[in-house]
């Protein structure tokens, strides 16, 4: 499986905003780049270059490659509707995002990390692949074996302070939840990205 293996908070000290899941991330104290220059670094973009950071924040955001970020992109172009939601939708509904918004762990790595490793399943079967796409009214869970790892442990202590996104229901004492609806364009508003900007990017 492809990931994003580089610097984790070079981009977010870069764009002076938190997109990465952690905790400490090093841009909530310092929303500025690296360097010497330190808040003096921060150049104006042209168009174009907003767009392409525009696009940068999105790939960080979901742990996603150029290849599969197009891809959504193309998908969202052949379904009727507004194109940046249903590309924002595609993103979101990925079970590896999905695991991460239920908040059976802390970041969407770790979710990656919980799905490839056999940790979840979808309508009661096991599914390896972060990318597959959860659907209305499918049934998320932690496997019952998989209940006692190291990766949930936290879980029944942050469940009951945890709010999923109101598309989403969880039932936190039986490590289970589900997609109720795909969420809609007022669900996806406060992303730390533009999603016009790179749909315009990609239309260009």
């Amino acid at each position: 499986m492809a990931r994003n293996l580089g610097p984790k908070h070079r981009l977010c000290r870069r764009v002076g905003q938190k997109l990465c899941d952690l905790d400490r991330c090093p841009a909530v104290r310092r929303s500025y780049p690296a360097g010497i220059h330190g808040p003096k670094g921060q150049r104006k973009l042209t168009e174009y270059g907003q767009q392409l950071l525009e696009k940068q924040k999105a790939k960080a955001v979901y742990g996603v490659l150029e290849r599969q970020l197009r891809g959504y992109y193309e998908r969202a172009l052949q379904r009727e509707g507004d194109t940046g939601h249903l590309f924002a939708s595609l993103l979101e509904t990925r079970l590896d995002n999905v695991v991460f918004r239920l908040g059976f762990v802390k970041s969407r790595a770790a979710a990656r990390q919980a799905v490839t490793h056999g940790h979840i399943t979808v309508n009661e079967r096991r599914v390896t692949i972060p990318s597959a796409q959860v659907r209305a009214g499918d049934a998320i869970a932690v496997a019952e074996r998989s209940r006692t790892s190291p990766l949930f442990q936290e879980y029944p202590k942050t469940a009951a302070q945890h709010r999923a996104p109101d598309w989403l229901a969880v039932e936190p004492d039986a490590f289970r939840g589900r997609l109720v609806r795909l969420p809609t364009a007022e669900d996806l508003q406060g992303q730390p990205f533009r999603m016009q900007s790179i749909v315009e990017f990609y239309s260009r």
